[in-house]
């Protein structure tokens, strides 16, 4: 896991840091209780799964946890298998009568349930949560940063700088994120970690096999597939892989394209499948919608592409990698970190659909360097980007940062 060795808190209390932090912080029966806050969980994308893997996946001998939304009416998937306390605080503005309210109950629900971490993601968590958790006397916040900030409008760029003084430490998702955190919002180099998305290589591979995805679409196992993985809206980019299936098809005229994700924006949903209808591509492009399991599809392609304009570091990529896809990704936040160029896969800038349209070429022409560049991204998934590991280094962060806040 790739991470500047200045950024790591400090290590002389972390051996003993399990047991002494029980007394300390939690009461000598109880563990340390983290409270992770994330703006809304109605609709699951990277990183709301992500942090339902974390809560999911934490040692319970070493941590308590429990999950607060600021919006309500969370996806069916997470009431139902959630396994923590959910606290729902609805909030609509972060700055009125009612924010004063909620903010109040959070002040109390942090007391009342002796919480030792508060854990934000997202924008309204970072900037509403994390200053009233620190406000209100907790140990240790800390902020996940997923993006490169295209979702920050103008308050966001004003407010961020100052809400990140708030934060004991920032977990960055990539390297490329890191940087931004640090030249943007002004945190000092040794309070910022790069801590990479995980993947959890059994359960893809159980899970792959539970649709026969060919099948179900009349595909024959000699149509090319390429398959991407992407809620539909105008950062994802899905516009130039249309432009580049264009191409594609010209070669291999039966090529047939995936599309995986619910419709975000509707208004992108519609201009894509104009565009689709425009070149001609209506039997090549298949937009397949949300998946709850989307392993299948990828276990049915040949080639993953991610044409995103703007990345932090994408889970599906990883996931395509772990499904042992050759990947073609643009060169856009951490992609570059994740994917190795003429190794795993093409990198290409974004909005070149030419280039795009080359390298899917080149790995459909060639099935024998396809599948050892699939072999490849799936030994790297494997050994740099393992679910345990994240959430072990995750567990052992918490620990180092109470030890720290102790000594």
């Amino acid at each position: 896991m790739t991470k500047p060795s200045s950024s790591k808190p400090a290590q002389a209390n972390s051996a003993s840091a399990p047991a002494r932090l029980k007394s300390v912080f939690a009461g000598p029966e109880k563990v340390p209780h983290v409270l992770f806050v994330v703006d809304q969980l109605w609709q699951l994308g990277g990183g709301e799964r992500v942090l339902l893997e974390i809560v999911r996946r934490m040692d319970r001998n070493r941590f308590r946890c429990s999950v607060l939304t600021l919006q309500p009416d969370p996806a069916p998937e997470v009431l139902k298998h959630i396994p923590c306390q959910l606290h729902i605080l609805p909030l609509r503005r972060a700055y009125d009568l009612r924010a004063l309210k909620m903010g109040l109950r959070l002040r109390r629900l942090i007391r009342d349930e002796n919480v030792s971490i508060v854990h934000t993601f997202f924008e309204t968590s970072d900037l509403w949560a994390g200053p009233i958790a620190k406000l209100s006397g907790v140990p240790i916040t800390i902020s996940s940063r997923r993006d490169m900030g295209f979702l920050r409008r103008g308050k966001h760029r004003v407010a961020y700088p100052i809400a990140s003084r708030f934060f004991d430490y920032v977990l960055a998702v990539s390297d490329e994120v890191r940087s931004y955190c640090i030249q943007t919002d002004h945190i000092p180099a040794r309070r910022v970690e790069t801590l990479y998305n995980g993947v959890d290589l059994e359960e893809i591979s159980a899970k792959a096999d539970e649709r026969d995805i060919r099948r179900e679409l009349g595909l024959s196992p000699g149509v090319p597939v390429v398959a991407t993985v992407a809620n539909i809206r105008p950062v994802k980019g899905l516009d130039v892989l249309v432009r580049a299936a264009a191409k594609v098809c010209r070669e291999f005229p039966e090529a047939v394209f995936l599309i995986v994700g619910d419709v975000l924006v509707p208004e992108t949903y519609s201009e894509l499948q104009a565009l689709v209808e425009s070149l001609n591509l209506k039997n090549n492009v298949r937009f397949v919608g949300k998946l709850a399991n989307p392993y299948p599809v990828l276990q049915a392609s040949d080639v993953f592409c991610l044409p995103s304009r703007n990345e932090g570091f994408s889970n599906a990529l990883i996931e395509a990698m772990g499904c042992g896809l050759p990947c073609v990704a643009t060169r856009v936040g951490g992609n570059a970190e994740a994917l190795l160029e003429g190794t795993t896969g093409y990198l290409v800038e974004s909005e070149d659909d030419e280039a795009m349209a080359e390298r899917l070429l080149r790995l459909l022409r060639n099935p024998e360097l396809a599948l050892k560049m699939g072999a490849a991204a799936r030994e790297r998934a494997e050994n740099q980007f393992s679910i345990q590991a994240m959430v072990s280094r995750l567990m052992k962060i918490y620990e180092e940062l109470l030890a720290e806040k102790n000594a």
